[in-house]
């Protein structure tokens, strides 16, 4: 196990993040994962970001546990268990100095990540140019370039469509049709046909009405199976979606189960590019 010399600061745990996070640790580098109060992950069960609400989750056999403050994480870190601390603005760089940053966030975009973090920066998909606002970048679209290391430059603009899985891309991807709270009627694994519900959506205002008049509210919104397969993702059971937002995810594949707990064939490669520039340049 590495000292906190070697502190890794992640920004983001979800389904990507959580392969570069399992992958940093196995490799014995301490690693502090931070997130934001509410983590929208949709691969739930393959997330560290879990533990923001559970305390504590498990993937292929590293368990990461939610530290009450900074101080809480670095003696997790150290002792070889990821650390997820609510902190989405990267506080903890106040008091602490990692040896590489990575933003792993996937939001498409920079939200204030920059090469004075840390020594070594890097940035997992496009809205980041390589050389200016972190060291490194790393392709994440699939395709014969997923995983490349960028010394210069960007990553291929997002196009919005998913990858192809099983022969469907956009199909094999659900968002919200509404704005409300989601209620979940099955679960990630769960076998789906076409046109089955997989949730309804309450919305806000339907709510608030019902609350005010102690009625039970109308007006809800059915979220249903886009093809048949397996669920392999879900937004938590309760979140508060905006309408257009990613809910989930069927994987078409046959015998597709157990790969619905598993770290994603796209994030270890992405991890594994990652591990390299981090053994490279420390």
């Amino acid at each position: 196990m590495r000292s906190l010399t070697d502190l890794v600061v992640v920004r983001g745990a979800g389904d990507l993040a959580t392969g570069t996070i399992h992958a940093l640790v196995s490799a014995g580098y301490p690693v502090v994962a931070l997130e934001v109060p509410q983590p929208s992950s949709i691969r739930r069960e393959v997330s560290f970001s879990e533990a923001v609400y559970d305390g504590e989750k498990s993937v292929e056999g590293i368990t990461a546990v939610l530290a009450k403050d900074a101080q809480e994480a670095l003696t997790l870190a150290a002792e070889g268990t990821p650390a997820i601390l609510v902190d989405p603005a990267c506080d903890i760089l106040e008091t602490v100095r990692p040896a590489v940053l990575i933003d792993a966030v996937l939001a498409k975009r920079n939200l204030g990540t920059h090469r004075d973090m840390a020594p070594l920066t890097i940035a997992l998909g496009p809205g980041f140019e390589a050389g200016v606002d972190v060291d490194f970048v790393v392709e994440t679209m699939r395709g014969p370039a997923l995983g490349r290391v960028i010394e210069k430059g960007f990553a291929l603009p997002n196009t919005g469509i998913p990858g192809l899985v099983g022969g469907f891309a956009a199909e094999r991807v659900i968002h919200a049709p509404a704005s409300g709270t989601l209620n979940a009627v099955r679960k990630i694994g769960d076998r789906m046909e076409k046109g089955e519900t997989i949730a309804v959506i309450e919305p806000i205002s339907a709510l608030r009405q019902a609350a005010a008049e102690h009625v039970e509210a109308q007006g809800t919104f059915s979220v249903t199976a886009s093809l048949t397969g397996v669920l392999r993702g879900l937004i938590r059971d309760g979140y508060p979606v905006k309408k257009g937002l990613k809910i989930a995810d069927i994987d078409p594949r046959p015998n597709s189960y157990p790969l619905c707990f598993q770290i994603s064939d796209k994030s270890r490669r992405i991890a594994q590019s990652v591990l390299t520039i981090v053994n490279t340049d420390l």
